[in-house]
């Protein structure tokens, strides 16, 4: 008997992303029930747009269906979502020649979580103003908390552009959003 959805509601992640590699498509229903949220967020914040957001966001799922058998361990697969995340939306950069590797403008704290809705507002709205590997490497950094080493390897960015993306994209958003340092 196979597992209905409403099994796996309460079923940990690991146990629902193995019952997705053998093809289970209830379970692989619960994973993206409980990501797809996180992926959207994501998506919003590269691309500035709720509605291509959702369009990338849909990609991530159907590529992450589509190759969810190539995962190597249960436990690996929020790294392996994000990673499939941020090749949709390399992708999607590359078919719209959107600069992807241009050179942002020295060492500044940005805080991507917005202390109130009107600054969030204005900081993806900055966000939209930089070239579109800056505003990965400034998501992936203050946003999801990784390592500059950890970016170029999910970037395939040179470890100094990743630095360098960081350091000029926030003195450029330090920059926009001067308003809010008063």
């Amino acid at each position: 008997m196979r597992p209905t959805p409403t099994d796996f509601q309460h079923a940990s992640e690991a146990a629902i992303v193995g019952l997705a590699m053998l093809d289970n498509s209830h379970a692989f229903n619960e994973l993206v029930r409980r990501r797809q949220s996180i992926v959207r967020n994501f998506m919003y914040r590269l691309s500035g747009d709720k509605t291509l957001a959702d369009d990338l966001s849909q990609q991530v799922f159907l590529q992450a269906w589509r190759t969810i058998k190539s995962l190597q361990s249960v436990a690996a697969y929020p790294a392996w979502l994000k990673k499939v995340s941020v090749n949709i939306w390399l992708q999607h950069c590359r078919k719209s020649q959107l600069p992807i590797d241009q050179q942002g403008d020295a060492e500044v704290e940005v805080d991507l979580g917005g202390a109130n809705p009107a600054q969030a507002i204005d900081l993806d709205a900055a966000l939209q103003l930089l070239p579109a590997s800056v505003r990965l490497c400034l998501v992936l950094a203050y946003q999801d908390g990784m390592s500059h080493r950890e970016i170029a390897a999910l970037s395939k960015l040179p470890l100094g552009t990743v630095k360098s993306h960081i350091t000029r994209g926030g003195k450029r958003l330090r920059a926009l959003l001067a308003d809010y340092r008063s």
